[in-house]
C-alpha cells in the first residue's frame, strides 16, 4: 500500500543527486502522508545511486518503522519535529550543498539581494540559533528540529513563506507544500546562495532588495492574489 509513496521518495532523493545537491550519502528527503499519517525517508547510509524504492522506509508519526528492511536516516527526528510544528508542509530536504552550507558554516544567513531570490523566500534564509553541548549530547537530532521551530516561532516567522533555514556549522534543511516544492526550493536556495556570495565579491559594502520589490516578487508567485504561471482549467 506505500508503494507509490516510497516510489516518490525515491525519485525525489535522486533528483537531489542529479542537481547536484548531494555527494556520496549525505542528505535526505522526506515525504508526510498526513491523510495515512505515515513518513516515507531515505535510508541511512545508502548510495543514491544504488538506492532503489523498496529502500524506502515508512514510519508512522511517533518514528516507529512499519514497512521496508532499511534503517531510516539518523536525520529522521528533526524531519518529525519539523512535520508536527509546519502542518502546511508535506516534505522535508536536508542537504550539505556547497554554497548554503558554506553560509551555515560561517553563521550568516541568506540575505535577498534579488528578485531570483524573491521569487522563492519572502525574506532572509535565517542561521537557527546553535544548540547547547546539553542538547547536542542527548536528543541530538530531534532537538535540532526543536531549535529550527523554535526559531521560526520566536522570530515570527512564516515557514510557508521562508521554507529554509541554516543550520550553524551544518547545512540547510528546506521544506515544501509537495515533494516537487521542496526539491524545488533546495535547488533555488543553493542558487541564491552562489548568487549572494558573487554579489558579495562585485559589491562589498553590501546591498538589500528594496521591501517593495521583494514583496511584488514573492506574492505574484504565491498566495491568493498571484498571476504568475498558468491557472488550472476552470479556476
Amino acid at each position: 500500500m506505500y508503494d507509490e509513496l516510497k516510489r516518490q521518495v525515491c525519485v525525489a532523493n535522486r533528483e537531489l543527486q542529479r542537481h547536484g545537491l548531494v555527494l556520496l550519502t549525505w542528505g535526505n528527503l522526506s515525504a508526510f502522508d498526513r491523510k495515512t499519517g505515515v513518513v516515507a525517508i531515505k535510508p541511512s547510509g545508502v548510495a543514491y545511486e544504488t538506492m532503489i524504492a523498496d529502500d524506502i522506509v515508512i514510519l508512522d508519526g511517533n518514528g516507529n518503522v512499519i514497512d521496508g528492511a532499511r534503517r531510516p536516516s539518523s536525520d529522521t527526528p528533526t524531519h518529525l519535529e519539523l512535520y508536527r510544528a509546519f502542518p502546511e508542509i508535506t516534505a522535508v530536504v536536508h542537504t550539505h550543498s556547497t554554497y548554503a552550507t558554506a553560509f551555515a558554516q560561517a553563521g550568516q544567513p541568506i540575505r535577498c539581494l534579488g528578485t531570483t531570490h524573491a521569487d522563492h523566500f519572502c525574506g532572509t534564509v535565517p542561521v537557527v540559533d546553535k544548540l547547547s553541548a546539553a542538547t547536542i549530547e542527548h536528543d541530538y537530532e530531534r532537538n535540532t528540529g526543536r531549535a529550527i521551530v523554535q526559531y521560526f516561532q520566536q522570530h515570527q516567522i512564516d515557514p510557508q513563506q521562508v521554507p529554509a533555514c541554516l543550520l550553524p556549522f551544518h547545512g540547510p534543511f528546506v521544506w515544501g507544500e509537495s515533494i516537487a516544492g521542496a526539491v524545488e526550493n533546495a535547488v533555488v536556495l543553493e542558487a541564491v546562495a552562489r548568487m549572494n556570495l558573487l554579489t558579495a565579491q562585485c559589491c562589498p559594502e553590501g546591498r538589500k532588495i528594496p521591501p517593495d520589490l521583494l514583496r511584488k516578487h514573492y506574492f505574484r508567485k504565491h498566495g491568493s492574489s498571484a498571476y504568475y504561471g498558468q491557472q488550472e482549467c476552470g479556476r
